[in-house]
């Protein structure tokens, strides 16, 4: 019985009679020839069907082929280097073909379509190479992100996604009914962490968090998948020790075993290549010096064809600060102690200086901004209840919280890494929606 196998092994079966089941990605040829692109997840593959080797009913079948058509091919697998595919280099002299279903007028042809259009036919959109590539890379991005967490020592504790209190800001909140009570779709999982990692040191948590930002910048979702990890004992420059390690084995791992994927996105690595620790280190106040700087001398923002706009001490950065900042390094930077009024209550203060909080953020190369926000936590009870009350947030909601100062407190930090700001970075994709396989945008909920 002849083996069905999928495309990525083609070439453990050279010289062997193999069935593929698959889609018509694309199809060229005539009179005695049919060149079929055939797709299967795995790949791209050309089937070459030739009149003398198949039967008048299969090679008719072929002919009647439309894009999309779901098929099966049974073949001879040949080497041919100058075989087009995603993995290449291989392609099947078929001796056999069935249309299982000829597919309707497909409304995604090689003519360029709008974004309205595509995000509307996003189910369909998914098919294409590069939606296709962009995929495959993102799982690779998770399991490099579990594999370097399970593998040094962090316990995987699911998080509520239905949360009674806010965490980051009380502006960007999803607000549901929860039986007759207001509660939230959770912007992060860290605070129940920190609750996790007094009982088993190193934590992290994985899934989807919601943030209601009126924002339509290409780095933005309202849905978002992040991972937290979260560390007993562990101090701001102990943070980004680990940071370093983590998101240089989840880069190398993706250009280890994606460079088929990063191909087809047509993704320059040079700035991945560099991406080992250790990372550049820079104070929030030396980059406000180097940014004022850069303005007064009117340089431009690489990629954005505009002046270095200034700024004050005390504000947040915007992304022209951003991809300012990284492009005056060869690999991601940090940027660490931001003023306290732009970050969350719950991040501890410098000594000497509380105007500024030991807070640490990752700013990718190549314009991509923010990959990793972390920080040290505040570990003193006092202190947390007064940026509480600081704050405007109500004090019984937090309860539980403070309760972890008082039992055994210790220093502790965490960070979290977007999935999607990731996977536009490694990938070299312009706007966070092709990142996921549905979006959620603004403007964006179907399908």
């Amino acid at each position: 019985m002849t083996p069905v196998v999928s495309i990525e092994n083609l070439k453990d079966h050279v010289g062997e009679e193999v069935t593929l089941q698959g889609w018509l990605y694309r199809k060229t040829g005539k009179g005695k020839l049919q060149f079929l692109q055939v797709r299967d997840g795995t790949g791209i593959c050309q089937a070459v069907v030739f009149k003398g080797n198949v039967s008048p009913e299969d090679f008719a079948a072929g002919k009647s082929l439309t894009q999309e058509s779901s098929l099966r091919v049974t073949g001879l697998v040949k080497e041919e280097s100058r075989a087009p595919g995603v993995p290449g280099g291989y392609e099947l002299d078929v001796r056999e073909l069935e249309a299982v279903q000829l597919a309707e007028p497909y409304p995604i042809s090689p003519k360029e379509h709008g974004v309205e259009f595509l995000m509307a036919n996003r189910h369909l959109w998914l098919r294409s190479s590069r939606q296709w590539a962009a995929m495959r890379v993102r799982a690779v991005i998770i399991q490099a992100i579990r594999e370097w967490l399970d593998g040094h020592g962090y316990l995987n504790v699911d998080t509520p996604i239905i949360t009674p209190a806010a965490a980051e800001g009380t502006t960007t909140l999803f607000e549901i009914d929860y039986h007759g009570e207001p509660a939230y779709l959770a912007q992060t999982g860290q605070l129940y962490n920190e609750a996790n990692i007094f009982a088993f040191g190193k934590v992290y948590c994985f899934g989807p968090t919601f943030r209601a930002e009126k924002s339509k910048t290409r780095r933005h979702l309202q849905e978002f998948w992040m991972v937290e990890p979260e560390i007993a004992f562990c101090d701001l420059d102990q943070l980004m020790d680990i940071e370093e390690q983590f998101i240089s084995h989840i880069v190398q791992r993706c250009l280890r075993e994606c460079a088929a994927e990063l191909q087809v996105l047509e993704r320059d690595t040079t700035h991945l290549e560099r991406v080992t620790p250790s990372f550049p280190r820079i104070h929030y106040d030396e980059a406000v010096a180097m940014i004022n700087e850069a303005a007064a001398k009117g340089e431009l923002v690489p990629g954005y064809d505009e002046p270095v706009p200034p700024m004050e001490w005390g504000d947040d950065f915007g992304s022209p600060h951003e991809t300012y900042l990284a492009a005056q390094f060869d690999k991601p930077v940090f940027v660490h102690h931001y003023p306290t009024q732009v970050k969350a209550f719950y991040m501890e203060s410098e000594p000497g200086r509380p105007e500024v909080c030991r807070s640490v953020d990752l700013l990718a190369p190549e314009g991509y901004g923010e990959i990793t926000g972390g920080s040290e936590r505040m570990s003193d009870p006092d202190k947390l209840l007064a940026a509480i009350h600081a704050h405007d947030l109500p004090e019984e909601a937090y309860g539980w919280y403070l309760d972890l100062r008082r039992y055994g407190s210790t220093v502790h930090s965490g960070f979290g890494l977007g999935v999607e700001r990731t996977v536009a970075w490694i990938c070299g994709l312009d706007h966070v929606r092709e990142t996921i396989a549905f979006p959620r945008t603004l403007t964006t909920m179907r399908p």
